[in-house]
């Protein structure tokens, strides 16, 4: 094989974002306060490393409230849940712990108002992501006070069966694309002159931050790896970002699925993270890249992340 000496460039800011470092820290002090096991409804963040480390130390992952025994702990994922949830959890006498994200619960706040309000809302998000089913399961179906109606493109607007005149609002999945997003809003808004929308963008600072720092990269790089896993929304986004402009791109878990056919004859190469990739599995991607070719790393200058969120009480 050529050992190309090779130039491995580290996007900042990557990796953990603040929801996600609150998310593993709430299940780690769960598992510490109350032993093992401890019960998570759904992932508690998409990143396939992180829960096969959780379980290891004790968590139990469910998809349904009814595979947890009765009097249990049960923790929310950082995505959010619906309000259904929420309610058989009670019905089941389980104890909650709420890891959902704070710029999630944000936007569940927002639903909630609109639907005091008696508006119609539209989501933007990707259909069966749990954020999203959790954020329209703020309201109930056929509920005959509000509506709220989920769609992924700018097509999906013609679809949308909702009177001018009528109160409407829009929110966003806190995820996705902020350019293709923009796009989608811009189209509600010259469908519905009069429509509302939150104050600032649903997307989050992480999601924002880690997509400026692929676009810095894009000009001269000649293949960007993400690290991260493959229903991880905010790392997808990542990868499109950069195969929207012309540079190869590819999604990984770890640095078994390195594929170094695809690094043959490149000279830059990028490295990101999305917002729940751990920092180890750069580390032990960098190495394993290393041991192939000659590789000089360096780290991208970008927006320093100090927010942090506190934990809840339990």
């Amino acid at each position: 094989m050529k050992t190309n000496i090779i130039n491995i460039n580290l996007a900042n800011p990557r990796g953990f974002c603040a929801g996600v470092d609150r998310a593993i820290m709430i299940v780690e002090k769960a598992l510490e306060k109350f032993g093992a096991p401890i019960y998570v409804r759904h992932e508690v963040v998409h990143n396939k490393y992180v829960i096969d480390d959780l379980k290891k130390k004790g968590a139990i992952f469910v998809e349904e409230i009814e595979e947890i025994p009765e009097g249990s702990h049960v923790i929310y994922s950082a995505h959010g849940v619906s309000k259904k949830i929420r309610e058989k959890s009670k019905k089941f006498n389980l104890i909650p712990i709420d890891a959902t994200c704070p710029l999630v619960t944000k936007v569940h706040n927002e639903v909630n108002k609109m639907y005091d309000e008696n508006y119609h809302i539209i989501m933007i998000g990707h259909q069966g992501h749990p954020e999203v089913e959790g954020t329209m399961g703020q309201i109930e179906k056929n509920s005959p006070k509000a509506s709220i109606h989920l769609i992924e493109t700018v097509k999906d607007i013609d679809q949308l069966n909702i009177n001018k005149d009528e109160k409407i609002s829009y929110v966003s999945q806190t995820t996705l694309s902020v350019d293709d997003t923009q796009e989608i809003i811009d189209a509600l808004k010259r469908k519905f002159p009069h429509i509302k929308g939150p104050n600032g963008s649903d997307i989050c600072y992480a999601t924002q931050n880690r997509q400026d720092a692929i676009k810095l990269m894009i000009q001269d790089h000649d293949l960007i790896i993400i690290v991260g896993s493959k229903n991880s929304s905010n790392s997808n986004r990542l990868v499109e970002i950069a195969k929207q402009n012309n540079v190869d791109s590819f999604l990984i878990d770890n640095p078994d699925e390195i594929d170094f056919e695809l690094l043959r004859d490149k000279k830059n190469i990028g490295i990101s993270a999305g917002a729940s990739a751990p920092e180890i599995l750069i580390d032990q991607i960098i190495t394993k890249i290393s041991k192939t070719y000659p590789a000089q790393i360096n780290e991208l200058k970008g927006i320093r992340e100090n927010v942090i969120f506190k934990l809840p009480e339990f």
